[in-house]
């Protein structure tokens, strides 16, 4: 039995591990949460209703399940308004690569459905986990805003907020209404926290919860409590809002939607994903070029064969294929990526012509965010976070 309980897989907001053949299993996720699985007829609704093709990560399944995007599609073209909602833990100075799929994709939404965004930035979060000082997790958030700025949104329809800067008024109502509406039993059971946790994580679920109220955000939409919210997240962020939407309705609000995603895996293998604390599984977007091309050289996993007369005997294993992975992330040319798919697991191509297509692809994607980053100031981060009236 204990054998069968370590190679269960994990995936909770903090601990992420595969099963028994170190992949996460996504369709278990799905019957696990009670979310749905994004299908094609969705995807080209979702083109239709907007009038734009839809986003790499739709089409390949990157963000792959969900809950009441339907429903939230049909109130959009019924004219009723809704509002993105997606956030960011800061415990690292830079954001790497899988912090940004998220990040992407909530762009993309904001600019084919023309809405309002809010992003929370849980510092309180990361120095209640992590080993931080109050002031290390602010500064780290403050740095981190930095990052998310330079993905291109658009500062007259986003409010960027950290916990411990907005926490207050009408926010803090809603957290303290959250919390007398979900037990310890409760809490205990979605989250699988003990007598040994500090009450500040037993009580921060309700903190998450929160931001998907829209009363939450008064300058914005004042007392309204009929606008939608649609929260663009990894699934391992599920729980929090299963929570909330239990309790959204007992409170006077719409269930929140929710559009989830896959984890981007770490270089060594799909186990889990890609972690801040372990540099030799992530690449973040202060690397240098020789960094990244080093770090995919030297961690990438390859499914290639062990020799070159192997590999052009066998092809590569694209299912296990790191290298294969990231690119089905990030090439946006669907064709080529075909091809590449083809000539590599046939032999044709060998691993490392794959790992020099992803390093110039990668070093060219975070280039750009680096340059994007370098423009934005002090003054520029205040103005995102000034709360503001954005109708």
């Amino acid at each position: 039995m204990e054998d069968q309980k370590s190679t269960e897989q994990v995936v909770t907001p903090w601990d992420v591990s595969g099963g028994a053949d170190g992949r996460i299993d996504y369709n278990k996720l799905v019957e696990q949460f009670g979310c749905q699985t994004i299908h094609q007829k969705l995807i080209e609704r979702i083109e239709k209703v907007t009038g734009v093709p839809s986003h790499p990560f739709l089409k390949r399944r990157v963000f792959f399940a969900h809950r009441d995007l339907e429903e939230l599609l049909d109130a959009y073209e019924k004219g009723e308004p809704f509002y993105l909602y997606t956030g960011r833990g800061p415990s690292s100075e830079a954001l790497h690569l899988g912090h940004l799929i998220p990040f992407m994709f909530t762009k993309w939404l904001q600019d084919a459905f023309n809405v309002p965004l809010v992003i929370q930035v849980t510092d309180d979060e990361k120095y209640l986990w992590k080993n931080l000082t109050i002031e290390q997790a602010r500064k780290l958030a403050r740095e981190n805003i930095k990052d998310i700025i330079a993905c291109g949104f658009d500062v007259s329809k986003t409010f960027i907020f950290s916990d411990f800067e907005y926490m207050g008024g009408e926010f803090y109502r809603n957290v303290v209404s959250l919390q007398r509406c979900v037990t310890m039993n409760q809490i205990r059971g979605i989250f699988g926290f003990s007598t040994d946790d500090y009450i500040g994580k037993i009580s921060f679920p309700a903190v998450q919860a929160a931001p998907s109220f829209p009363t939450s955000f008064p300058h914005m939409f004042g007392t309204r409590k009929d606008i939608r919210c649609l929260i663009p997240c990894a699934i391992d962020q599920d729980p929090y809002f299963r929570m909330t939407r239990d309790v959204a309705p007992r409170l006077g609000f719409l269930k929140p939607a929710l559009i989830e995603a896959r984890f981007f895996p770490a270089m060594q293998g799909e186990n889990g994903k890609m972690s801040a604390s372990d540099e030799s599984s992530a690449i973040y977007v202060s690397d240098d070029p020789k960094t990244i091309k080093n770090k995919v050289n030297k961690y990438v996993f390859s499914g290639g064969g062990v020799t070159v007369e192997e590999h052009r005997e066998k092809g590569a294993n694209l299912d296990t294929d790191v290298s294969w992975k990231w690119l089905n992330f990030f090439m946006e040319d669907d064709a080529e990526l075909s091809d590449i798919g083809k000539r590599y697991s046939s032999g044709e191509m060998l691993t490392v012509e794959i790992k020099s297509i992803l390093s110039s692809l990668l070093i060219d994607i975070v280039t750009r965010h680096q340059h994007a980053r370098a423009s934005v100031t002090e003054d520029i981060v205040d103005a995102f976070m000034i709360p503001r009236n954005m109708t």
